[in-house]
């Protein structure tokens, strides 16, 4: 693996299977303190991301997520609860975000910063020869990215 600012960040991880059902699925990502997990179909393949807004739209009606306000919307979180419980049982791989934003192994620090920069996802998974094994997070990406600009800024200012 090429030398990278995130080597310290990435995380190795078991994906979730697009069969999963989406509570189990939440739960997964809650466990793991990350935002998403990455998910593969039956065959290993890579298939998408299901984490945190993922689970919103498994939880709340196709028509929130296209409003501009909800606020004329009255309807308290547990009837829309009990209205959507059932999609807890369904598979996670009706709401996946598919974005094509998994890298290789041999991946650059720049080809992470676009990824990020263009796409609405807040992991990238990292595969070896295309089987996914590990994430690297924005935030973390953010934070190493800044400490790295800090030390050459302190590195010009001796």
């Amino acid at each position: 693996m090429a030398d990278h600012i995130v080597r310290s960040i990435i995380r190795e991880v078991k994906p979730l299977v697009d069969t999963d059902p989406v509570g189990y699925a939440a739960r997964r990502v809650i466990q793991s303190g990350l935002p998403a997990l990455p998910v593969v179909d039956e065959d290993g393949n890579y298939a998408g991301l299901f984490g945190e807004r993922e689970f919103m739209i498994a939880v709340f009606p196709g028509y929130v997520g296209t409003l501009m306000s909800a606020r004329m919307i009255r309807r308290s979180l547990d009837e829309t609860i009990e209205r959507r419980i059932g999609s807890q049982e369904e598979p996670v791989r009706g709401y996946l975000t598919t974005d094509p934003v998994l890298v290789e192994d041999d991946y650059s620090d720049t080809q992470l910063a676009e990824t990020f920069l263009h796409h609405r996802v807040m992991v990238v998974p990292i595969a070896t020869e295309g089987r996914v094994h590990a994430v690297v997070t924005r935030s973390e990406f953010f934070q190493a990215l800044y400490d790295r600009i800090a030390d050459i800024a302190e590195d010009f200012g001796d």
